[in-house]
């Protein structure tokens, strides 16, 4: 059968441009898993179990949730580590940022220290983009870090460079997670000076509690809701906890320590060599397997702290079995 000249050329044509269309699609599956996995910024790509991933069209859905205390060595680190994971375990995008400048941490609890590229000042200084400093956590693709300098000072924060960054994460996550340092100078200042809500971390001794109660009078009337008329929800978590020694009258109870704050208590985390080992595993101890009841006392403030009505555990002393008893002696 006869075919005309441009006939045939016609058909060569379609078919070029098939397989153009087909090689450039090819492409595109390629190119845009990895775009989305080593960015992870774009909200359409997000895929939520919870109907909290949609587009957002305002910073107002975004909560910014500063862990502060005071008084150092009261476990804000682990807080805010395992509320982080926590919340991220939830489906809610998550971002976590280190405001302990000089002296970072977080990113050891969150086991991510040998990617630290950039970190948190970069990003104020505009030495880097957002995406490039915040780290997203391997096993779970809703964590990301912002590590703390530790060639920097904290004279490097300023109210106009954190209130850049925290406008860019309004726009990209659900929470953002403050681990704020200890005392009330500008580092923790700066931590608490844009939270929506306030986690107070104080362990059951009288020096920790008072400490609580000043950062809990400086957030409430120096923070930038207090100075728009607008309240910071602040939530009390104990740690440290050995009703033991609260029994014994070593230590403050709970209502004693409710009483004197004044604010809605949220958790009571237990004494437990297990916080020691998870953070020497770069893991927050949250994640540990369901025996461990720290990890269970902070699976508990997380589903609080979201709303949920929960009973408070391990207030009692936990007695140990005969069994434990009989091979502990030997």
């Amino acid at each position: 059968m006869y075919r005309s000249t441009s006939s045939i050329k016609t058909k060569s044509i379609n078919r070029r441009n098939n397989l153009t269309q087909s090689l450039n699609t090819k492409k595109l599956e390629i190119l845009n898993p990895n775009i989305t996995k080593n960015l992870d910024f774009n909200f359409q790509q997000r895929n939520y179990a919870q109907p909290i991933g949609q587009i957002r069209r305002t910073t107002d859905d975004c909560q910014v949730v500063v862990v502060t205390s005071g008084k150092g060595g009261v476990g804000k680190t682990t807080t805010a580590a395992s509320l982080a994971l926590g919340l991220a375990d939830k489906g809610y995008k998550t971002c976590a940022i280190d405001f302990d400048i000089g002296l970072r941490n977080l990113d050891l609890h969150l086991g991510c220290e040998r990617r630290v590229v950039y970190d948190f000042v970069n990003v104020i200084q505009k030495e880097c983009k957002l995406h490039q400093a915040a780290i997203k956590d391997k096993q779970n693709a809703h964590l990301f870090l912002l590590a703390a300098s530790t060639v920097r000072d904290k004279s490097v924060l300023t109210e106009e460079g954190v209130g850049e960054v925290i406008d860019q994460l309004r726009k990209e996550f659900d929470y953002v997670v403050c681990d704020s340092p200890a005392g009330i100078e500008n580092g923790a200042f700066q931590a608490m000076y844009f939270a929506d809500q306030a986690v107070i971390c104080t362990n059951p001794e009288i020096s920790s509690v008072r400490d609580s109660d000043r950062m809990i009078g400086i957030i409430a009337s120096k923070s930038d809701r207090a100075r728009k008329n607008l309240d910071v929800q602040q939530h009390l978590l104990i740690t440290r906890y050995n009703p033991k020694r609260v029994a014994q009258e070593d230590m403050l109870n709970v209502n004693s320590i409710e009483e004197m704050l004044g604010i809605p208590l949220v958790g009571v985390v237990p004494e437990c060599q297990s916080v020691l080992t998870s953070t020497n595993l770069g893991r927050p101890v949250i994640a540990e397997d369901s025996s461990n009841i720290a990890g269970k006392a902070y699976r508990d403030f997380v589903d609080r702290f979201l709303g949920e009505d929960k009973p408070l555990r391990f207030l009692e002393d936990q007695q140990e079995s005969w069994w434990k008893r009989l091979f502990s002696r030997n």
